[in-house]
């Protein structure tokens, strides 16, 4: 499916969380770092928190999963989330954007990936940026944001800055994220092109339709976190500093470079496409054109036999001793010489065609 969106059914009150049926159960991970040090810890209950509450420090709080909605009720009560800005989060299927509530940034990404299996994943990562503190929800387990936690447990720059650089990081590694899956996009490209250069086969039109189909995908996911790089670098306010921005300004060029090649994948694609319907439609001519020359040749010589064939007294040489083979002499060079007339029309073989 190209587009998907969760949402509550018509009429429900603003706010509502609509989850669906097959999200797993939460996970949470917590990070809390100075530059000095770090703690980091896998919770199953919002109590343990508590330990994590210092205005000193960072805190991240990752949670994978959204299938508790009493869960997500209580971490939107600890640490005051709109209840729009909570179903913004939980119904999944939002564009990339960045909102702004009361001393928090909303930050909608797409995390795309690719499986071991060659099939495009793509999942909403929704980010809420406070003065210490950040939340991530992911609608699955597993990411693509370990390089972020290696910084983090390295004592990288990450340490010590302040909250709104580990936003950054995150939107950053997200971004990036699509380099890996524009390489495998490439790749397929490549052995499709190869494939449709040499010798197509009718599964060649499924496949490029479906690259042509994740194209779109990615198209969709690119644009709009390109468009809410750019917000978050001119209408972020006090939230996200200048010197954040400069880093900002990096990827807002990355996620430009991404949606360029998106779109100039999108255009291959649509070539092979028509590359090989034009090859079905040249093999489809030369197959014509060969019968049509061996219809020309047996047209006349299927006329002089069915002359032949009626039997009529007095007919020319019907009773010499050799009308049988001067007959197929006749005909033999009747099909030679129109062979050498197709030959220099250019119908066949590499004879030159005459305007």
């Amino acid at each position: 499916m190209i587009f998907r969106r969760r949402t509550p059914p018509p009429g429900s009150v603003p706010g509502a969380l609509n989850i669906a049926p097959d999200s797993p159960p939460p996970r949470m991970h917590v990070f809390d770092y100075t530059a000095e040090h770090y703690e980091e810890s896998d919770i199953t209950s919002l109590a343990d928190m508590a330990r994590f509450t210092n205005p000193d420090s960072v805190t991240w709080l990752d949670v994978q999963g959204l299938g508790n909605e009493k869960l997500l009720h209580e971490i939107g009560d600890l640490f005051g989330l709109h209840p729009l800005l909570l179903a913004d989060i939980v119904n999944v299927g939002q564009r990339p954007k960045v909102e702004a509530y009361e001393g928090m940034l909303l930050i909608i990404t797409r995390m795309v990936s690719v499986t071991p299996e060659g099939e495009l994943e793509r999942e909403q990562v929704s980010m809420v940026l406070g003065p210490d503190y950040v939340l991530t929800f992911q609608e699955q387990y597993g990411d693509i944001l370990d390089p972020v936690r290696a910084r983090i447990r390295n004592g990288a720059l990450v340490r010590r800055m302040k909250s709104d650089y580990l936003a950054y990081a995150i939107v950053d590694t997200v971004v990036d994220g699509f380099y890996p899956v524009l390489d495998w996009v490439g790749d397929v490209l490549d052995r499709l092109e190869d494939e449709v250069i040499g010798r197509p086969q009718p599964t060649t039109v499924e496949r490029i339709h479906e690259i042509r189909r994740e194209l779109i995908t990615l198209r969709r996911a690119i644009w709009p976190q390109r468009d809410a790089v750019s917000l978050l670098i001119r209408d972020s306010g006090d939230m996200v500093s200048d010197a954040v921005k400069l880093y900002l300004r990096d990827t807002h060029d990355h996620a430009f470079q991404v949606a360029d090649v998106v779109e100039s994948y999108r255009e291959i694609a649509g070539g092979l496409m028509e590359f090989y319907l034009s090859s079905i439609g040249q093999r489809t001519n030369e197959i014509m054109r060969a019968l049509t020359v061996m219809s020309s040749i047996f047209i006349p010589l299927t006329f002089v036999a069915g002359i032949y064939g009626m039997n009529f007294d007095n007919m020319p040489e019907l009773h010499h001793p050799l009308g049988y083979f001067i007959l197929l002499g006749v005909m033999f060079a009747m099909a030679v010489a129109m062979l050498i007339f197709f030959f220099r029309l250019g119908w066949i073989g590499s004879g030159r065609s005459h305007d």
